[in-house]
């Protein structure tokens, strides 16, 4: 009956309110209550933000000297300080900077989008899938230890596969009950998928690109030979390292966006919101649950301090958590304990032009490796511009942990001594680097946190409640972990769950697309 009519009907009277798809009006007020909000990254900022909107007293505690957390973008003068290193100081020229944090916004990330438009954010387009970049595989094989573009693998690969589908329909091999008009219209339809030709056999074609550019007169180009299938297989580049890859996975998938100019525009614009509420250099030592309330204690430049509150927001990541004393109940502090994050870590390498685009045509997107550096990631802004910072790694878990484990300048030398591979001109045109193991950093201890099927219904779910006066939030209770989307709708649940708690209301913040 809503779809058929009733539903604009009883929004014109005023019997029902409206749903856009990111209206957040807390209706009521949260004078008088005050909320203590432990994280100043995007979960505790946007909390804050909203709660303030409807009138709550809010106060965030920020162990670091600066707001963000995660969304952090390195550049001149950044510092970073890692469990057991010394202390990192980025010497980036002026304008320059890489993301160690978030780096990409995908389109149907809803939320993100609203609040950079909300906040003023401008945002540009970021190429993730580039088939100009490369795969690299060290190994044996008799195409390993070369670069080779992606569009050639990918081609050649969508061609056999597609050669060998067409072989077993012919032979009558498909276990299926198709007509024999249905089977032509498949087999038209893996010849033109994989480029096969008359005989429904692959060959090379210029969908791989040229050894030879087509020009004027009579230059019409030269296409190299396909590789073989099984040189291909030999040499591991059908293996998961470069299979299981960005346009496969929801939130790759084209269209994405960064914000100008780096994404912790996004965390200070944020910042500028709630200013006024925010602490500095104050690390949380305490968390205890009173009869009322609840009492926070932390370390600032001039000692230690205790603020209460009646409502608590905690949005450290798990693993700093576990070391803070609190009162929890057993269940939650369990919980804590036993949350998984990942290991990860980025380098940027600032060099003195950017060859990538100038020698090679590669502009944006991902060169996938299997060793060390897993990834090395190209600008997605100033194109054709002098000087320019690559992502040198983007590693993961045991890779992760054994670059992690080196020493600042041998993190260096090992991104330059791989990559070198790829990129002959680094030797020649580097400058300097900057490097960021998340799972060292001080107040992070890991990327994003990571779950299995069981820990969802034991770890997450235990953090889901609140333990008495005490929310949890953060990109680590949503499903949609190690993204920003993740930090803002964790934050705007637990501040609808609030505000409906000291209202007295039954409200709860609605899910209003599939993600946001």
């Amino acid at each position: 009956m809503l779809a058929g009519g009733a539903y604009p009907a009883l929004l014109a009277l005023g019997m029902l309110k409206p749903a856009p798809a990111h209206a957040f009006n807390l209706e009521g007020s949260g004078a008088g209550k005050k909320v203590i909000i432990l994280g100043g990254g995007l979960a505790g900022m946007t909390t804050a933000y909203e709660l303030s909107k409807a009138g709550y007293n809010c106060t965030i505690l920020e162990a670091r000297e600066r707001a963000g957390g995660r969304c952090w973008s390195i550049r001149k003068n950044s510092i970073s300080n890692e469990i057991g290193a010394p202390i990192q100081k980025a010497v980036f020229d002026d304008g320059l900077y890489f993301n160690a944090g978030p780096s990409r916004i995908p389109h149907h990330h809803k939320l993100t989008l609203h609040y950079c438009k909300e906040l003023g954010v401008p945002l540009e387009v970021y190429n993730n899938v580039n088939e100009a970049a490369y795969y690299f595989s060290e190994g044996k094989g008799p195409l390993s230890n070369k670069k080779i573009r992606i569009r050639e693998i990918q081609n050649d690969v969508r061609g056999y596969m597609s050669e060998m589908l067409v072989k077993a329909i012919d032979h009558g091999q498909l276990d299926s009950n198709l007509t024999k008009e249905d089977t032509e219209k498949i087999i038209e339809y893996l010849r033109a998928e994989g480029g096969l030709d008359i005989d429904k056999l692959y060959k090379a074609s210029d969908r791989r690109g040229y050894t030879e550019s087509p020009g004027a007169g009579l230059l019409s180009g030269k296409v190299a030979d396909a590789y073989k299938l099984q040189d291909m297989l030999q040499s591991g580049l059908m293996d998961p390292d470069f299979y299981n890859v960005s346009q496969y996975v929801y939130e790759l998938q084209t269209t994405m966006f960064q914000a100008v100019g780096g994404m912790d525009k996004i965390a200070q614009a944020m910042h500028k919101k709630v200013d006024s509420m925010l602490k500095l250099n104050t690390e949380v030592t305490s968390i205890q649950n009173l009869a009322e309330g609840v009492k926070v204690v932390y370390k600032d430049l001039q000692g230690t301090k205790e603020i209460t509150g009646d409502y608590c927001v905690c949005t450290l990541p798990l693993p700093v958590l576990s070391n803070v004393n609190n009162n929890f109940s057993s269940d939650v502090s369990r919980a804590i304990d036993y949350a998984t994050y990942i290991k990860t870590g980025k380098i940027g390498l600032q060099f003195k032009r950017r060859f990538w685009e100038e020698d090679e045509m590669i502009y944006g997107g991902i060169t996938h490796t299997n060793n060390e550096l897993t990834q090395i990631f190209y600008p997605n802004n100033n194109y054709l511009g002098k000087k320019g910072i690559l992502l040198g790694y983007y590693n993961f878990n045991d890779k992760a942990k054994q670059v992690g484990d080196l020493s600042i300048s041998k993190r260096e030398k090992l991104a330059l001594t791989k990559g070198a591979l790829i990129h002959p001109q680094y030797p020649k045109e580097f400058e300097n680097s900057f490097s960021v193991s998340w799972h060292k950093v001080k107040y992070n201890e890991g990327g994003w946190a990571v779950y299995t099927n069981e820990t969802r219904k034991t770890v997450y779910e235990a953090l889901l409640k609140p333990e008495k006066q005490v929310y949890f939030a953060g990109e680590h209770l949503t499903y949609l972990n190690a993204w920003m989307a993740g930090a803002f709708e964790s934050a705007r649940s637990t501040a609808a769950a609030i505000h409906a708690r000291a209202n007295e209301q039954r409200t709860a913040y609605p899910a209003t697309s599939s993600k946001s």
